[in-house]
């Protein structure tokens, strides 16, 4: 594989258009990139591979894809994100504030902080702009940031606007008294109510997955119960007793239950006709975190945020409800 001629500048950095040659037939994607452009670490190839900047013939390519000889590669190589995030001017819903912190009601589709191929638009930039002295709040990267949410995923996240603030949430989470309670649309009718405990950790193909399969990692618990049944999926309530990377996504689809919509776990392989119109429709895996409670970091009074389901979900459960 070469760039040759076919490497050009572009107004958002550098992309480079590559042939796989015999010579990668049976290499992993992220490997074979690493190699042909010696300029990029593992790690900058992998957090391409993660937003999406590398097309194989045209499409997202996987880390672990094995090449066969002959695809037809596009990487997109972003321009390094500040080293300070900057401040911007964005919408915030904020269902709690005090001098403290604040709790926002992140919209899907919303990255959290700066990273590759996000440098500007995130949460963080808005807080920046939003709360006055955040920026010195626990680095300058992830200011006030005390837990995350995925992209996709849409509900409460709280934010520490000082350091005795974040000390004290960071605590909190870790101590296990904060509730996190979560609606989750699921393909299938599962039990009416479950309990999930298992390992957590990365899966041994995909690096870009977790999963619960594994005989080291980390403990993680989730609980369930069913809300509604619909036409060929399920609302759930959802509660985290930890906080492991895409939890719930993972539980659910090892369960056999994946969110609908979820291309990573599996969603959008399930369903028929009217529940694929449906996750079309909705554009994103079906997950929502609808309630927080937590004890305040000053007072120790319980804080109670809850965000309204979002309309692309409300509309997806009433799309798949059954007809009267």
């Amino acid at each position: 594989m070469s760039t040759g001629p076919q490497r050009r500048e572009a107004t958002t950095g550098e992309v480079h258009r590559l042939i796989a040659g015999p010579a990668l037939r049976g290499e992993r994607l992220d490997r074979a990139v690493a190699t042909s452009l010696p300029a990029l670490s593992r790690s900058r190839v992998q957090a391409l591979l993660e937003a999406g900047l590398v097309l194989v013939d045209g499409r997202p390519g996987r880390a672990a894809l094995r090449l066969k000889g002959g695809e037809s590669l596009e990487v997109s190589v972003p321009p390094p994100a500040p080293a300070v995030p900057e401040a911007e001017d964005l919408p915030l819903t904020i269902l709690h504030e005090d001098r403290d912190l604040l709790v926002i009601d992140k919209p899907a589709g919303l990255v959290v902080h700066p990273a590759a191929g996000h440098a500007r638009g995130t949460l963080v930039n808005a807080l920046l702009h939003h709360v006055s002295g955040l920026s010195g709040v626990g680095g300058v990267l992830r200011p006030g940031i005390v837990h995350r949410l995925d992209k996709e995923t849409s509900g409460c996240l709280v934010v520490a606007k000082n350091d005795a603030a974040l000390q004290g949430l960071q605590h909190a989470f870790q101590a296990r008294t904060v509730v996190k309670t979560y609606l989750a649309l699921v393909h299938g009718h599962p039990p009416v109510s479950g309990r999930l405990e298992t390992l957590h950790g990365r899966h041994p193909r995909d690096r870009k997955r977790f999963t619960g399969r594994t005989r080291t990692g980390k403990p993680a618990i989730t609980t369930w119960r069913v809300r509604t049944l619909v036409h060929g999926a399920a609302l759930l309530e959802v509660g985290l007793e930890t906080g492991r990377t895409h939890q719930i996504r993972v539980h659910l689809s090892e369960l056999g239950h994946p969110l609908l919509g979820d291309t990573l776990y599996g969603g959008t392989r399930k369903g028929d006709a009217r529940v694929k119109a449906v996750q079309g429709e909705l554009g994103r895996h079906a997950l929502h975190a609808w309630r927080l409670v937590f004890p305040h970091p000053r007072t120790g009074k319980p804080v109670r945020a809850e965000a309204p389901v979002p309309r692309d979900l409300s509309d997806a459960i009433a799309a798949l409800a059954p007809e009267r």
